[in-house]
């Protein structure tokens, strides 16, 4: 087992090299960089564009928006009526005055180091700024996958077991409603019902606490917190327990039908000792090793919507907004720390299946 592993930690190194390098080259053949974004608000053609950036960057945009510089010929649309020097200057400060190649190792072996450095309109470190908003993501994927698997695997198992009567009829229907509406258009019917929308006032709109919390006592905090955080948790596990659902259900019939299952019964045990003694290891090792995954998708993936209806800070929001605004620190630290997570994650969910099935053998089989 010591040599798979090894093998696969040796394979994340070309793997996340890969998935940089292409990333790299398609975000920085796109147009909207950092410096068309700065040139476009400077010539008041930016839609949403942020023109916030520190050191003499400002001074320098100050100068430019007055009207000083002339005419010039740039590779950026926009240039045009801007002094070269401090087209060059704002480049200068972006890091775009080094070829591609060589900017591209220069992040990289900074990476290696954890070193993201600093986000281009923030004016913060990319590490703080993802461990500011680490909190709103970890409480939602917590709690989503808590409650999904708490809900999923019971409720699959009952509808195997139950496979054609009424219960799996019902129970289907409302899978296939979870399943067929996205978790945004329910978090907005919650909202409607239950948020003052229209109807109910009883439960907060935005935030992960409320504004007084670190003065109430550790019972009120709990109570606060919670009462924020039911119906952003409602929204995702109504729109994600359905898949889990269907796979548990389908998992177990497969081995139900099995012969061990029939040589079990056979022995005289009963269908309990068969279900949860024999059935349930087997059929449920698809869905076990599939949870450290699973997790890391829901965490940092899954929640961009519901943290922008529900007017919640997390890694989603900070992605999509860096994003928009090209902030290429924030966008390829966040990328590069998310996909070693994925990676190494992916490795945990292998070793998951040897936990929960010791009779896997990953040494007999080539990486």
């Amino acid at each position: 087992m010591g040599a798979y592993i090894l093998r696969r930690l040796l394979l994340i190194i070309p793997t996340l090299l890969g998935i940089m390098v292409v990333n790299f080259a398609i975000i920085n053949a796109a147009p909207g960089g950092p410096v068309e974004q700065v040139l476009a608000k400077l010539q008041g053609t930016a839609v949403g564009a942020t023109a916030r950036f520190s050191g003499s960057g400002q001074g320098e945009v100050g100068r430019a928006a007055a009207g000083t510089g002339a005419g010039t010929t740039s590779a950026y649309r926009g240039a045009q009526g801007l002094d070269p020097e401090l087209i060059k200057d704002i480049e200068r400060q972006f890091g775009f005055d080094k070829p591609a190649p060589e900017r591209f190792l220069r992040m990289m072996w900074n990476f290696l180091r954890f070193d993201f450095g600093n986000s281009f309109f923030l004016d913060r470190s990319v590490t703080s700024l993802v461990i500011e908003k680490m909190p709103v993501s970890i409480s939602l994927g917590l709690w989503d996958m808590l409650l999904v698997y708490l809900i999923s695997i019971p409720l699959g198992v009952a509808k195997a077991v139950r496979d054609g009567s009424r219960f799996d009829v019902w129970t289907s229907a409302a899978v296939i409603v979870g399943n067929a509406i996205p978790g945004f258009l329910f978090a907005i019917l919650l909202i409607v019902l239950f948020a003052g929308g229209r109807y109910l006032d009883w439960f907060p709109l935005r935030g992960l606490v409320s504004d007084n919390w670190h003065q109430l006592d550790w019972w009120h905090k709990i109570t606060d917190y919670l009462w924020h955080m039911t119906l952003p948790i409602l929204s995702l596990v109504i729109s994600s327990f359905a898949g889990l659902t269907l796979l548990t259900k389908n998992s177990f019939l497969d081995h139900i039908h099995q012969q061990y299952v029939l040589t079990a019964r056979a022995k005289g045990l009963n269908e309990r000792q068969v279900l949860y003694g024999h059935v349930f290891r087997n059929a449920m090792l698809i869905v076990i090793s599939g949870f450290p995954a699973a997790f890391i998708g829901v965490l940092f993936t899954g929640a961009l919507l519901t943290e922008v209806i529900f007017s919640l800070d997390g890694l989603g929001l900070l992605g999509f907004q860096a994003a928009i605004s090209r902030d290429y620190p924030v966008m390829f630290g966040t990328l590069y720390f998310f996909t070693l997570l994925g990676l190494v994650t992916k490795l945990i969910e292998d070793l998951t299946y040897v936990l929960v099935d010791p009779r896997i053998d990953f040494e007999s089989r080539d990486v």
